[in-house]
């Protein structure tokens, strides 16, 4: 990848589409064994130049908000007439985009009672199938990662087994629950477990589950088999349509975000240099914050690894837009490039223009290794995001 990276302008997305094709086969190895369904979600990874070949594998997408539902409606078909489904879920919608959202998804998850009541009669006479989150109050998340936990106490999503016990449920058929980030398939496991113990009663009622995302099912040593099992054993105990919704595990380790030094700064005292690079964790690559996480880099090491070490930075105002402390064979110097990876998922979909700082151009990589620039932004975006 370094190689291939030389000769072009950064900073740089790549995705790599034989990457990321060689994670919807084992995707779709799920959905052809298991009998269920798998769909993208598009808010890990919405890059629509790639929707045509993840279309040959998933069954769909699930969108977040209006404008994932509208991009999933214009840009994802599949050829030879089959099937795509378009599911929904957000927090609460919006009374004027309802109308709109309800004309091209086939599946609306609300959550909370209230919000299913005011839209389920909308929702049938539309055609679209009505569902609820549920909330199994059972975490499986790193408490380091509670950001991330939405069975956390007081969180806001999902109906909790003893509300749906006293809400009117003509009219629901199905329910969606979404607990996890990055975790196996024990995980998941006990998460249904939770779900069958608080909602069984509910499961013989419905059409369909949705039993989200967060699943690792593309990393290495996650148990495929397992999941596979789970999903045929779900649809005979409960005649069920079965869904999931991974967006991290379509794109796992199939991008890359390539930058450049600007500049080396050296520290006082104990502190390590620091290399700024034309590429920023806050608007680049805002989980490397907000998750918080340490990415890869090509050829990069721990501190102590390598003999030449660097506190990575960004080119913003922002003191604490770093990276991460790495070490390298060899020094840094103004023009070295740095192979930061597996960019692919929540990143693109998550960037910001903070400072007026540019976004990184998009390139595709095909399987011929040629780059092909996709997007390259500039100005006026930042100035159109504005007035």
């Amino acid at each position: 990848m370094n190689t291939a990276c030389s000769g072009i302008e950064t900073p740089c997305f790549i995705v790599d589409a034989e990457y990321l094709r060689r994670n919807l086969e084992v995707l779709r190895r799920v959905s052809d064994e298991s009998g269920g369904r798998v769909l993208l979600a598009q808010k890990a990874f919405a890059l629509y130049r790639l929707y045509p070949l993840i279309a040959e594998y998933l069954d769909g997408a699930t969108s977040s908000g209006l404008f994932e539902a509208r991009l999933a409606f214009d840009e994802m078909r599949a050829e030879g007439g089959r099937r795509l489904y378009r599911h929904i879920f957000a927090p609460a919608y919006q009374e004027g985009q309802i109308d709109e959202i309800l004309t091209i998804t086939d599946h609306i998850v609300f959550n909370s009672a209230e919000q299913f009541k005011k839209y389920k009669d909308k929702a049938a006479a539309a055609g679209v199938s009505r569902g609820i989150r549920v909330n199994p109050e059972f975490s499986t998340q790193d408490k380091a990662r509670a950001i991330y936990d939405p069975c956390a106490p007081g969180s806001r999503l999902g109906v909790k087994a003893r509300e749906l016990a006293d809400m009117d449920f003509d009219g629901v058929e199905g329910l969606h629950f979404h607990t996890m980030c990055e975790q196996g398939f024990d995980d998941l496991a006990a998460t249904f477990d939770a779900v069958e113990r608080k909602f069984g009663g509910f499961l013989k009622k419905i059409k369909w589950l949705n039993m989200g995302g967060g699943q690792h099912i593309t990393a290495d040593g996650y148990d495929v088999d397992g999941l596979i099992r789970l999903i045929k054993r779900i649809i005979s105990s409960y005649g069920v349509e079965v869904y999931i919704e991974p967006g991290e595990a379509v794109a796992l380790n199939a991008g890359f975000l390539a930058a450049s030094v600007l500049d080396i700064v050296e520290g006082s005292g104990s502190a390590l240099p620091s290399a700024i690079i034309d590429a920023s964790a806050a608007c680049h690559m805002p989980d490397v914050i907000e998750a918080p996480y340490r990415p890869h880099i090509i050829s990069g090491g721990a501190v102590g690894q390598k003999k030449y070490a660097y506190r990575i930075g960004g080119n913003t105002c922002l003191a604490g837009d770093i990276v991460g402390d790495y070490s390298f064979d060899a020094p840094l110097e103004v023009g070295s490039k740095l192979i930061f990876t597996d960019m692919a998922h929540y990143s693109m979909v998550k960037t910001n223009m903070f400072n007026g700082i540019n976004l990184p151009s998009i390139y595709l990589r095909g399987s011929d290794g040629r780059l092909e620039l996709i997007k390259k932004f500039g100005y006026g975006d930042y100035k159109s995001r504005l007035c």
